[in-house]
């Protein structure tokens, strides 16, 4: 039979309780972790998002009844106890904050009975995880997830403050908008009143939050729910978070200056860590060139070597075929493993073809100075020992090249370089290495689309001195673009905005855009830069992936409440799923049946 919590008031969270308050009465409430009986005492702990106390209830000290109750207690009931904290008769527990003190108890209320939990309620269980999100409920009660969704509260709460500080306005932008024909796809919500049309669910609030630089309100910001229809990976769900601004009157420095501050004021904070200001900053032709990544961790060296014009003259045929199709030959160094075999190297190639590669190149030096190579027989002695030169090749490493494109090669090697990182331990979750990468190209040729495409948005500003290139060489434009890269991971990014009509008007027409289309699409927003509209640039941040990477987390998915599976599923909820004949009559919804065989 449970109880009511009348006439009690809870004093304190279990975790709060420490030596300060020996001799004092406290009520606390929770979930009980353990009850242990060893015949006269009764040892029960109790926890709830702070932490845990112990309460021990002595057979000589409490009436049979208390006893008896407490014996009765199961995993995760819920109780209230009233009692007097004293100081540990035993060794302290170290391994919790309150383990010098525990509570003499004078009162128990079972508020709420359990059954047993479908999996153990503890910190880093191997539960499956279709298993815990099923019952997200009882995962939420977990200590590690909880010090995350803690952690996330504060990264939001602080965030605001300092926006606030800054001269920022918290401004609400609506839900249901527009279709956009760029980017990635949109959830669509059918519209009631208006049978046959669609609202959107936004990817972003790009174009509102310009239209509130053009209304004037100088700084904004939202911490904003975010919808994309497409693949997920770990650090990607179908609704998300932003943090978004977007300023006015400023250019990229500006921009740059007070998110530097930002960031050091979050991590000074939440993680007592110092970040080194100025953030190093990389134009992305250097990141792809060095690294084969336009996100590229730098926590560790191995970085490309273009060797192409070691290699232009040797009559290895797949260092020709790239080199004459216009591509580059590079390479990496993995320090230390030139004593990888055969069947090793093999996996590293199959690896590579992952992303696109034909095969991998490789020279293995043993510890005695012993070259094991792929293509040996393809180089003069001079030109091998140039090549090892190049590629500051020493004695136990593994030199490793892939010959294409150069968007193949930077994406093999870059791709190859975070696989041999993770095999050689190199990615230390305690380190936190910044980057700002700039001067990203401003637009981006799709075979598949047989046009041009902004590379992030078609409202990107180009760079000054590249607008003479928009008519005679557009794919060399560089855009007022910038990302905020930490530890390998895209934790933001933004940009200068277009807020010259004729700028944005040859933009549309590179994109493909006729007058007429870009009216139906963004009429609203074109219109209103008839009157008057501000030089402005923003920036948006993935929350969830920034307080993934501050959490030491290796998924998005253990920072958010309540995620969705891989599949955009929710177990818990059970979404998405059938709704009644009679809403799809309302909505003029027909639904066309697919036979799953025929798929």
């Amino acid at each position: 039979m449970t109880e009511s919590m009348k006439g009690l008031k809870r004093t304190h969270r279990c975790g709060e309780i420490s030596l300060e308050q020996v001799g004092t009465e406290v009520t606390i409430m929770g979930w009980v972790q353990k009850n242990r009986n060893k015949g006269g005492l009764i040892f029960v702990d109790v926890r709830d998002r702070s932490g845990i106390i112990q309460v021990v209830f002595q057979e000589d000290c409490m009436e049979g009844e208390l006893l008896e109750k407490a014996a009765s207690l199961r995993q995760e009931d819920v109780v209230a106890i009233r009692g007097r904290v004293k100081g540990r008769d035993g060794d302290a527990n170290v391994n919790i904050k309150t383990g010098a003190i525990e509570v003499a108890p004078c009162e128990l209320r079972i508020l709420s009975k359990s059954q047993t939990p479908p999996f153990p309620i503890e910190e880093n269980i191997k539960t499956k995880e279709d298993l815990r999100l099923k019952y997200r409920y009882l995962d939420l009660r977990r200590p590690d997830l909880q010090k995350n969704l803690i952690m996330r509260s504060k990264v939001a709460t602080l965030t605001r403050q300092f926006l606030a500080d800054e001269g920022f306005l918290e401004i609400e932008t609506p839900v249901l908008v527009n279709s956009s024909p760029e980017g990635a796809r949109d959830y669509l919500v059918p519209s009631r009143v208006h049978p046959g049309e669609f609202y959107a669910l936004p990817q972003s609030p790009q174009l509102l939050k310009q239209l509130l630089m053009c209304s004037g309100y100088d700084r904004y910001f939202q911490i904003a729910k975010c919808f994309r229809d497409e693949d997920l990976r770990a650090d990607r769900q179908p609704e998300f978070t932003q943090i978004d601004m977007e300023l006015s009157f400023v250019d990229v420095e500006d921009v740059l200056e007070v998110n530097e501050r930002l960031l050091s004021f979050l991590f000074k904070e939440v993680l007592e860590i110092d970040v080194e200001l100025p953030i190093q900053r990389m134009t992305w032709l250097e990141a792809m060139n060095r690294y084969g990544s336009d996100k590229p961790d730098t926590r560790f060296g191995m970085e490309l070597q273009d060797v192409s014009e070691i290699v232009k003259d040797t009559e290895f045929v797949v260092f020709q075929n790239a080199l004459k199709d216009g591509g580059s030959v590079r390479g990496i160094n993995a320090k230390t493993k030139g004593s990888l075999g055969r069947k090793q190297i093999d996996k590293l190639v199959d690896y590579a073809k992952d992303f696109g590669a034909k095969g991998l190149a490789y020279i293995a030096i043993g510890e005695d100075g012993n070259i094991r190579s792929s293509f040996a027989k393809f180089l003069t002695e001079d030109t091998m020992k140039a090549l090892v030169e190049a590629m500051k090749g020493e004695n136990g490493d593994l030199l490793l090249f892939a010959a294409d494109k150069n968007k193949v090669v930077w994406d093999v090697l870059g791709n190859l370089r975070l696989e041999l990182a993770r095999q050689m331990e190199l990615l230390d979750k305690n380190e936190y290495k910044f980057l700002w990468v700039t001067e990203f190209p401003l637009l981006e040729y799709s075979e598949e689309q047989g046009r041009f495409v902004a590379m992030h948005h078609p409202f990107t500003m180009p760079m000054e001195e590249d607008l003479e290139f928009l008519d005679t060489d557009p794919g060399r434009v560089r855009a007022k673009a910038y990302d905020i890269v930490l530890n390998g991971n895209e934790i933001g990014g933004g940009s200068v905005r277009i807020f010259q009509n004729n700028i944005q008007e040859k933009m549309f027409e590179l994109l493909g855009f006729t007058k007429e289309e870009a009216m139906n699409q963004f009429g609203f927003l074109l219109e209103a830069f008839q009157y008057g509209v501000p030089p402005h640039a923003g920036l948006a941040y993935g929350l969830d992936r920034l307080v993934m990477l501050m959490a030491k987390e290796d998924s998005i998915r253990d920072v958010i409440a309540f995620p969705k599976m891989k599949d955009a599923s929710d177990l818990m909820l059970e979404a998405p799923s059938v709704v009644d004949e009679k809403q799809l009559q309302e909505l003029c919804l027909e639904i066309t049946k697919i036979d799953k065989n025929e798929e």
